[in-house]
């Protein structure tokens, strides 16, 4: 390949790769499976025992099921609209609530893979003590090499990143998968009815199961990987058949990796566990040896899920520029496929939270929280817009009316959506807005591109609020009523 083909950034994108069902479940489960499974025992640990642990996984389990099936629903019956979570936002509630949720979904991602980097200098860490939990300057310098490593390596090609991530998503599966063998194998009853009621905690069961709820957002973001990728399946009914296979697959995982572990230790003990939690609740079952692996299977994971969620996020920059809702330059790609603009924006935006988050007083869960919170508005408008069509028969969606258990699944994901909102807490989403307030200038460049006015008058009430969130976002910070 020589280097003239991979440079030319500024040509029309070729016809997108074509990728059959098993690989864009691979993207799926590869989204999926990263820091966040990882991470489940003592974040699970630190609200609740194994009553509201079941209690949040089944209500977690229902809800993203619902969302997988809208994202299996809208593939096929609008089978038009590429990058999903931001196209469904667009076509349902207009072009600057398209924007954000593209903007949004964007920056979750470029955030979540901030969780990535800490995670892994968290865990070599612990044998290389200038590391620290991943927020010190030699992690982040570390962190920093490895983000433009990975970027040179994707703007190679689409094709061959996606290979490399469907090995990788095998690879990763293995340790996680061991643990949970182990764990049963080492399952102490009586441990695990003591861990069963949460008596530890303070408040309601109800306050217990709540304060999990952005854990489990986050090990569930990725459901919509297929989605996003929509425009290189070979068959358009391969995106909801494998959105729904992946996430049937790792929610088979994740609850048992969480469920497990109340077995080994007292809940107070998992609690207290260094990042990743894992490592260490294996470590007190079978040794050291236990952490070395789940460490070293931690590395593989976390650098594939990685990978998937850079493809992704760049794809929907670049698909936003492409229907004008992005400057111009962002729908720029190279002679590989890759949107290389798009790509170079992402990692200098994971460049940055990596440098703001060594600030933070837990950079690893605030980075965790961050990302739940800022996905969370663009799966809302992924499942209203199923709402939409359905109540309204939308001449536009193939396969004729929308079903009566396709409306019911549409509501249920578009309620529990909005639940993960209110459980967020008032903290995250003014911080949220701090990130969302200020990306409208991207918004104004392209509507000036057009020739277009800037705002109509619903925008401009949408624009009003964004920016009042995020200047009482501002001053909270500023006054020290919340902190990062």
């Amino acid at each position: 390949m020589s280097q003239a083909a991979v440079t030319e950034t500024d040509r029309e994108s070729p016809p997108p790769a074509k990728l059959p069902l098993l690989t864009l479940t691979a993207m799926v489960v590869g989204s999926m499976v990263g820091a966040g499974v990882f991470s489940l025992p003592a974040r699970f640990a630190e609200e609740t025992g194994v009553a509201g642990a079941m209690i949040a996984w089944a209500i977690a389990g229902a809800g993203m099921l619902m969302l997988a099936f809208v994202f299996q629903s809208l593939a096929v019956r609008r089978p038009g609209l590429d990058a999903g979570v931001y196209a469904y936002a667009k076509a349902g509630f207009g072009e600057y609530l398209g924007f954000f949720s593209a903007f949004g979904y964007w920056a979750g991602t470029c955030v979540g893979n901030v969780t990535y980097w800490v995670l892994i200098m968290s865990t070599i860490g612990s044998v290389w003590p200038e590391l620290g939990d991943g927020d010190t300057a030699v992690a982040v310098v570390l962190s920093s090499v490895g983000l433009w490593a990975f970027f040179w390596m994707i703007r190679r090609g689409v094709t061959e990143a996606t290979a490399i991530n469907r090995i990788v998503t095998v690879a990763k599966l293995v340790p996680v998968l061991i643990f949970v063998v182990l764990a049963l194998v080492y399952f102490d009853a009586g441990v695990f009815a003591d861990n069963f009621q949460g008596e530890d905690y303070a408040g309601s069961l109800f306050s217990q199961v709540r304060g999990t709820m952005l854990a489990t957002v986050f090990v569930f973001l990725g459901v919509e990987g297929a989605s996003v990728y929509s425009r290189h399946a070979k068959r358009r009914s391969d995106v909801g058949r494998a959105t729904v296979l992946g996430f049937l697959s790792v929610f088979a995982v994740f609850a048992s990796v969480t469920i497990v572990s109340y077995g080994i230790l007292p809940m107070g003990e998992i609690a207290g566990l260094r990042q990743p939690s894992m490592a260490g609740v294996l470590e007190s079952a079978v040794g050291t040896w236990g952490r070395v692996f789940i460490s070293v299977g931690l590395i593989v994971s976390v650098l594939g899920a990685y990978l998937a969620w850079t493809l992704m996020a760049a794809e929907v920059l670049f698909v936003a520029a492409q229907d004008d809702d992005m400057p111009r330059f962002l729908r720029r790609a190279n002679a590989v496929d890759v949107p290389v603009p798009a790509l170079l924006m992402t990692s200098l935006l994971i460049q940055v939270v990596l440098v703001i988050t060594s600030f933070s007083d837990d950079a690893f869960d605030f980075a965790l929280n961050l990302t739940s919170a800022l996905s969370l508005i663009p799966y809302l408008l992924a499942a209203a817009f199923a709402v939409k069509i359905g109540i309204r028969e939308d001449p536009r969606a193939a396969r004729g009316r929308t079903s009566r258990r396709e409306l019911t699944v549409a509501v249920v994901a578009t309620l529990y959506t909005a639940f993960l909102l209110y459980a967020a807490g008032l903290k995250f989403l003014l911080v949220s807005f701090i990130v969302y307030a200020p990306a409208t200038l991207l918004f104004v460049m392209a509507r000036r591109e057009q020739g277009r006015r800037l705002f109509s008058s619903r925008e401009l009430v949408i624009l009003t609020v964004s920016v009042a969130s995020a200047a009482a976002g501002v001053v909270a910070l500023a006054a020290g009523w919340i902190s990062l």
